[in-house]
């Protein structure tokens, strides 16, 4: 049985090892990205690239996936191409595959070829829309855990009344024990200081109620350790579903099956909402010329309200920086993503989170 080669790499009129690719040391800030992963993609993803470089001149964008697909794509594109390398890859991971398969079968896969040029220095972080539980298994293989956390945790931009929150687990922990919701509380106040640039986030874990005697047991065993923590959070106790959308506390902490239920529930009252307010503006003359009047305000709500502004989730706790873009995303939606990954980048997310966790390992271990 023959090995097959590695990938290879191309620069526009150039190829290279994938091999030769040069560490982050001799460019500013490089982003790896699975330009097979997504309903939409390849085409998804070079034109959110496309956006992306006009916010982010100094990133350059190492694309892994089928050559032949996406040089086409670039041709059109000249100003990009010069930010532009590609790593050529047959092998992409199916929206259904188990996560199982792509770990153990496909070791060339544009998903994992991504994530591992982050692991090897090659890349800053890695950005894919593609199957989520892959995306888990692989980014947890491949980078490894930090020292001192056991799960990672899935955390995302949440609108609010009060303009964000950040919210986690989304689901990469379907249960979590009181030490695991304790560790998302510390994962919650580093993401939200690096993303949203907060300097005490306050936080909350999220219950059925705000008294503390209500709730499941980890849950009152998660409270009380935050609360006698000596390196304590700004913790201000249970918190309520109507408080999240009210930015009652700056993070919420769940675990991954009620954040994800909470999540979607969101999104789909977003969807509906939308739709009836389109059509009581179709319902009368009335309606269609006050429509008119108005339509700057409702420009801004539908901006504020779009999915695609919040998209780019960020598996917390492994020793790089990897986000997950929506797979049914657009290029807008693709493109906050990666930015996502460069707010990360450049406030030192993983060096934030190292500065608690590490201290409290045993390096005798």
């Amino acid at each position: 049985m023959t090995t097959p080669p590695p990938p290879t790499e191309t620069v526009i009129g150039q190829v290279v090892a994938a091999t030769d690719l040069p560490p982050t040391g001799s460019r500013p800030l490089v982003i790896a990205l699975d330009a097979m992963g997504g309903d939409k993609a390849p085409d998804m993803v070079i034109r959110g690239v496309a956006i992306a470089h006009e916010r982010y001149p100094d990133a350059h964008f190492l694309l892994f996936g089928q050559q032949q697909r996406l040089l086409p794509l670039l041709n059109r594109r000249s100003k990009l191409q010069q930010a532009i390398t590609i790593v050529h890859t047959d092998d992409v991971i199916a929206g259904d595959q188990k996560p199982s398969v792509a770990l153990r079968s496909q070791p060339h896969s544009s998903m994992r070829l991504a994530i591992r040029a982050v692991r090897e220095g090659k890349a800053h972080a890695a950005i894919s829309a593609g199957n989520t539980g892959a995306l888990m298994a692989l980014g947890k293989a491949v980078l490894g855990m930090l020292p001192g956390i056991r799960r990672p945790a899935i955390a995302s931009l949440f609108p609010t009344m009060r303009g964000e929150c950040v919210m986690l687990d989304l689901g990469a922990n379907v249960e979590s024990d009181a030490s695991t919701l304790v560790q998302n509380a510390y994962l919650g106040d580093a993401f939200a200081r690096a993303l949203l640039g907060f300097t005490n986030p306050s936080i909350g874990l999220l219950n059925v109620g705000s008294e503390m005697q209500k709730g499941r047991e980890d849950l009152k065993q998660a409270a009380q350790q935050l609360q006698d923590d000596p390196d304590p959070l700004h913790f201000t106790g249970f918190i309520e579903g109507d408080d999240i959308t009210a930015g009652t506390v700056d993070v919420v902490v769940t675990d991954g099956f009620t954040g994800n239920i909470a999540l979607k529930t969101a999104e789909g009252t977003a969807r509906l909402y939308s739709s009836f307010l389109k059509q009581t503006l179709k319902n009368s003359l009335s309606a269609k010329i006050g429509y008119l009047f108005a339509r700057h305000a409702f420009r801004g709500l539908r901006l504020r309200l779009d999915p695609r502004h919040y998209n780019g989730a960020v598996l917390l706790g492994l020793k790089g920086i990897l986000v997950k873009s929506h797979g049914g995303t657009d290029a807008v939606g693709f493109a906050n993503a990666i930015g996502v990954g460069v707010d990360m980048v450049r406030h030192g997310f993983i060096e934030r989170v190292r500065h608690h966790f590490e201290p409290a390992t045993d390096p005798t271990a």
